[in-house]
């Protein structure tokens, strides 16, 4: 078969096979990401029918879907928010970024992977799904919930992180050395701290200059400023995510809802490819060996997403309700965790497998604990306090009461002191109003 038709077939049943598995996926009501990655294992090197005429091609939309993910991305904040989000959110991000990239660095070590992998494994557990947890907030009613706030300062905290992580993890990956890190680090910071600071300044101005009524010539515009702002920051040594990272953050207003709209659709699609694209490049029988130390450590890391985000929440003041519900939606990773192993797998190949094993493993594992988290807490909670007291405690003081010790207990507390009555240790049960109520806190 020729060459370009070869390339046509391919690429065309592809893009079929997307759509289609992208329509299955929204009928059970699951993340198409783990999908995309089960393809791509499934037509790579070792898989089920190989894909040769249409690889190079893949390879340059899977840039592009690196590209489009983070430019979308920068275009949902503005900078006032990400600068609000760095000084109310802070220690919560410092929380976050302590107990998840630990559990990824020490495996890397232990592992035998050297320092790159582990600074590459650590962003692969640290980083939770934008994507996957927006839809899951959706999909349950959650996005007026007093813990949303939290959860979404949470998960701009770590988006900003990424530019100072990327540029850092691509020096390492090229092996320039700790001064050339620093250096790249350093020019990292600088861009950023630039681009916020002409983003507050003079953001109107440079959407004015985007700016465009007619929606063919803004989506031109738009989406080849943020390629060239790429592929210089790429050159540069800060990535090439960044930069588009960057330039969804220094467009505003008009321009960056009429961008959004325009680039959704295109961000899909080359996403879509990115995620086979990966699954292309990982060989299906690495996988079986790293399962068990992937599903360690997700185990590790689902206890450790939840906790930070009960930390965040209880640092917002919300209800206990709400602290676990902020910590159950934070466990989902999905696509940065790919595109940071995407970037590793090049110079640390052993990281494919195990990021693959470990993002199919939380992606399904995220929205069930969103879910259930919650409610499997208070189930905990009040068995500890039947456990803890149940029947009748004896005894008696001033007020002629005595109770279970724990305002969690069952059962009843009575006595005979000066009051000469019993009195309920605990609340009557709550009425199905009350119970809605208690879940909006």
């Amino acid at each position: 078969m020729h060459d370009t038709t070869a390339l046509l077939v391919e690429l065309g049943s592809v893009i079929l096979g997307l759509g289609l598995i992208g329509r299955f996926a929204g009928r059970i009501g699951l993340s198409p990401i783990p999908l995309y990655l089960l393809a791509g294992l499934a037509f790579g090197e070792g898989g089920l029918l190989p894909l040769g005429a249409s690889e190079e091609f893949t390879a340059v939309g899977a840039e592009i879907g690196v590209i489009l993910l983070l430019l979308l991305l920068g275009l949902e904040y503005s900078a006032s928010e990400l600068v609000t989000s760095l000084k109310t959110q802070y220690p919560s991000g410092a929380v976050d970024f302590v107990l998840n990239a630990t559990p990824g660095a020490v495996a890397a070590l232990l592992l035998g992977w050297g320092p790159v992998g582990a600074v590459a494994l650590a962003g692969v557990t640290w980083i939770s799904s934008s994507g996957v947890i927006a839809k899951v907030l959706t999909d349950l009613g959650r996005l007026g919930n007093r813990e949303t706030p939290v959860i979404l300062g949470v998960l701009v905290i770590e988006d900003l992180s990424m530019a100072v992580y990327l540029p850092l993890l691509t020096a390492m990956l090229a092996g320039v050395g700790l001064a050339g890190g620093s250096i790249a680090l350093l020019i990292a910071l600088g861009t950023v701290g630039f681009v916020l600071y002409l983003a507050l300044r003079h953001g109107r101005l440079i959407s004015r200059a985007v700016s465009s009524d007619n929606p063919e010539m803004l989506l031109l515009v738009v989406l080849g400023l943020t390629v060239l702002v790429a592929g210089v920051a790429q050159e540069l040594q800060v990535s090439a995510a960044v930069g588009a990272f960057l330039v969804g953050i220094a467009l505003s207003g008009e321009v960056a809802e009429g961008a959004r709209k325009l680039l959704t659709p295109l961000r899909d699609l080359f996403a879509a490819v990115f995620f086979v694209f990966f699954g292309l490049s990982t060989n299906p029988a690495e996988i079986p060996p790293v399962l068990l130390p992937a599903a360690l450590l997700a185990v590790v890391t689902v206890l450790t997403k939840i906790a930070t985000g009960w930390y965040a929440a209880r640092r917002a003041g919300i209800g206990s309700r709400g602290r676990w519900r902020a910590g159950g939606t934070l466990v989902a990773r999905g696509e940065f965790s790919i595109v940071i192993a995407g970037l590793a797998v090049a110079t640390e190949p052993r990281i494919g497998p195990i990021a693959t094993a470990y993002v199919l493993i939380l992606v399904i594992v995220g929205p069930l604990t969103a879910r259930w988290t919650q409610p499997v807490a208070a189930k905990i909670q009040a068995w500890r306090g039947r456990d803890g007291g149940t029947g009748r405690a004896s005894g008696t003081g001033k007020s002629g009461t005595t109770g279970t010790g724990d305002s969690g207990g069952a059962g009843r507390a009575s006595g005979t002191g000066e009051s000469g009555g019993e009195v309920p240790a605990t609340r009557p049960a709550p009425t199905a109003q009350e119970e809605l109520a208690s879940e909006k806190r």
